[in-house]
């Protein structure tokens, strides 16, 4: 039975269709920070007016969020609007026809893991996976692919601004972050750079809970 829930991430996801609107959305989600109808507007090579149009569909759709912010800097009388900003929301969005209840069965084994004590079994099987599964490439495409949003915070850091298993991880901290860990560093064995970037455990709210930094050398 389709639920009201279902219904509202099949509106969701329907918005993408339209092509301009769906390059908004990855431009604003791709990005290391919230953005503007203006930076849009030039990444997609559109007008202010329909890329403000397109950016509050997609907010009405639940796959953007709101937040205003002077841009300049500036404070009190003179300093101008706050600018409208627009940044991925956090909510997820999934259909399956017919329904599916893959996420129960996540949620259920996660639980029994922690029970049982048997995280070290989870984090040997994941590390193999990422091992398995590993495409060569450079840093960025290695995690991009598995659905990290890797993202530059200089030339030595990249921090992952997306949890491929977020709602798991909220309810298993200790287990699915600890997962996470096992995967990432079989993904930089497997392809060939955990000589040259190194996988820690480094949790902040809005991103992954693993950060990967340039190994230093001796």
């Amino acid at each position: 039975m389709t639920t009201p829930d279902d219904l509202h991430d099949l509106d969701a996801l329907a918005s993408l269709a339209d092509p301009v609107r769906r390059r908004a959305y990855e431009v604003v989600a791709g990005g290391s920070a919230p953005a503007g109808r203006d930076e849009v507007a030039e990444a997609l090579g559109v007008g202010r007016t329909l890329a403000a149009f397109h950016l509050d569909k997609l907010v009405a759709a639940g796959l953007l969020e709101v937040s205003y912010a002077r841009r300049s800097g500036k404070t009190g009388p003179g300093a101008g609007r706050p600018a409208k900003l627009y940044h991925r929301a956090t909510a997820e969005h999934a259909v399956s026809v017919p329904p599916r209840a893959y996420r129960t069965a996540a949620e259920l084994l996660a639980e029994a893991l922690e029970q049982a004590g048997a995280e070290e079994a989870l984090y040997r099987v994941a590390r193999r996976h990422g091992t398995r599964t590993a495409v060569a490439g450079d840093i960025t495409e290695l995690l991009a692919g598995p659905g990290y949003a890797p993202v530059a915070d200089g030339p030595e850091r990249i921090e992952l601004r997306n949890c491929p298993f977020h709602r798991l991880a909220e309810q298993f901290p200790p287990v699915i972050c600890g997962m996470n860990l096992a995967m990432i560093n079989g993904l930089l064995a497997g392809a060939g750079l955990d000589g040259e970037w190194t996988a820690r455990m480094d949790a902040a709210p809005g991103r992954c809970c693993v950060t990967v930094s340039k190994t230093k050398s001796n």
